[in-house]
């Protein structure tokens, strides 16, 4: 009698297709979205998970819970879904039966998280769809709820039983997934962990940052560490300084409240901006291995250059944007936005000078700088080379010599690498004319590129934590965040900031481009 071999569930096996790694389903499981009423679930969460159902990467065992305080049906849910995803998702292509099937396993619950009889009834609900849908009891908890209620809710899984310590690789198993901001501070932050900690192993825990669920994100360790032109001129020798830029037009639209606790620096610096930092200056990793990765992020974000709090106004600066114009139409200040105060001091433009303090980085400043309502939405990173050593065309070129080699890896709206390099201009005289080597994924690989939430809850469905925050890499950019934020909050006691510095619809305060100024660079053109 022949004995049957189990084969795993393999999708796009290709290798002309997906490369060496091969994509395949997750386990069965049942995720459960704590606000699944928010704007997060409609435009990001439910289009997520309805492309990864058309690339046959969802199980065919599965379920999704939406929780909410707002009274609703699970047909009234599904349609609410349903048009969210046409509104929202412009690159996917809707398809009525591929929606009907996957609509079938979404289900919604009117509850309080806060009230532990509601938790008794999603346990309730949770064991009904392990029997219907054969979820295996897997379960992952996303939390799209305010931060406040990040602790009770947690507390209140555990105690409904719904949320236990496992070890690695063990079934059944319950997952989080954690928003930002982690905390407002290092204290809180570290307050945070320790609820969460109580109840989940760090290996159960997602701190989730779109940012790095992103391809040029993701490929910037392709970039240096697969290509062999590049990682030997990856240091201070060969490289001259790096400009990192996250650039909004959009102001803080409806979200006042929530930035007046926050403001620039926790709500971009601390998170999204110090991982493209810890990107761009980690040493390789000894493996792919999603700790060993993990490992080096936190090893150079420890190797930062504190500010002292008498050093900020040198290496820090902040903004706030008054009225101006985006794109031809008038736009208000920052003062005048619904549900800010008309004293605010919250910053909505950070830049900040800062060096790595290793042997790989030394002497090399990082200009990072962040900002709404600015000039143009863009997110790059710029490597500036150190110019050549040897001024040969100085007669072409005249006294300033070459301009130096650029290379940019441009994270959105237009994901892509370009590479600046000078050349001979077709003639009969020497002259020098700089090009662009450009990749944009869009035109080289002519397919639509993944969500970064897409990716990110595809790993956490499959058990990788590596495109996620860790405790310690969290705390270690709150530890640097924090005596900045200190300093600014004593020096508005005495000498209140002088806001607005900056006009909507330019490239930020004075200032900054004095901060840069400083040390002999100005910012790029953009």
């Amino acid at each position: 009698m022949s004995q049957s071999v189990a084969t795993p569930n393999i999708v796009n096996e290709n290798p002309l297709v997906q490369g060496v790694q091969t994509e395949h389903r997750a386990d069965p499981f049942a995720m459960v979205i704590v606000g699944a009423h928010g704007d997060l679930t409609k435009r990001k969460l439910l289009p997520a998970l309805y492309a990864l159902y058309l690339q046959n990467l969802l199980p065919e065992d599965f379920a999704v819970l939406g929780l909410s305080r707002t009274p609703m049906s699970d047909s009234e849910f599904r349609d609410l879904m349903r048009d969210s995803l046409q509104k929202f998702a412009h690159d996917l292509k809707f398809e009525q039966d591929s929606w009907d099937r996957f609509a079938k396993s979404l289900y919604y619950l009117a509850a309080d998280v806060g009230k532990q009889q509601d938790l008794e009834t999603v346990s309730s609900k949770l064991t009904d769809l392990k029997d219907k849908h054969n979820t295996k009891g897997n379960h992952i908890f996303y939390l799209s709820t305010a931060p406040s209620l990040y602790t009770p809710t947690i507390k209140g899984l555990a105690k409904a039983g719904l949320a236990t310590k496992c070890k690695p690789n063990q079934a059944p198993w319950p997952r989080i997934i954690v928003e930002k901001p982690f905390g407002h501070s290092l204290t809180s932050s570290e307050e945070l962990d320790e609820a969460i900690h109580e109840t989940f192993n760090e290996h159960q825990v997602y701190r989730i940052d779109h940012y790095l669920g992103k391809e040029t994100v993701q490929n910037i360790m392709v970039l240096r560490f697969a290509n062999g032109i590049f990682e030997p001129l990856w240091n201070y020798k060969y490289i001259d300084h790096v400009q990192i830029t996250n650039a909004e037009t959009l102001g803080v639209e409806d979200r006042g409240p929530y930035y007046e606790e926050s403001g620039c620096l926790r709500d971009m610096f601390q998170n999204h901006l110090m991982q493209l930092v810890s990107l761009v200056g980690m040493e390789p990793p000894i493996s792919m291995d999603h700790e060993a990765t993990r490992d080096e992020k936190v090893k150079v974000l420890r190797c930062l250059r504190h500010i002292a709090p008498e050093q900020v106004s040198d290496n820090v600066v902040r903004g706030q944007y008054g009225p101006g114009t985006i794109d031809g139409q008038k736009v208000p200040g920052y003062r005048e936005e619904p549900r800010v105060s008309p004293k605010s001091n919250t910053e909505t433009f950070v830049a900040v000078k800062m060096f790595i303090d290793n042997w790989r980085w030394a002497g090399v400043p990082f200009f990072v700088r962040s900002g709404k309502r600015m000039a143009k939405s863009i997110t790059e990173i710029a490597i500036q080379f150190r110019p050549a050593p040897h001024r040969l065309f100085r007669d072409i070129l005249g006294a300033d010599g070459l301009n130096p080699n650029n290379l940019v890896i441009q994270i959105q709206p237009d994901e892509g690498i370009s590479l600046k390099f000078a050349t001979k201009q077709p003639g009969q005289a020497n002259q020098i004319r700089w090009l662009n080597m450009d990749f944009k994924y869009g035109a080289a690989f002519g397919v639509r590129s993944p969500s970064a939430y897409e990716r990110l809850l595809y790993d956490c469905m499959l058990g990788d934590p590596s495109l996620f925050a860790r405790s310690d890499q969290v705390d270690v950019s709150w530890a640097f965040v924090d005596p900045i934020m200190s300093t600014w909050a004593e020096q508005n006691k005495t000498d209140k900031a002088k806001f607005p510095n900056y006009a909507s619809g330019s490239w930020g305060p004075d200032a900054s481009d004095a901060l840069i100024d400083s040390c002999g660079f100005s910012w790029r053109r953009l």
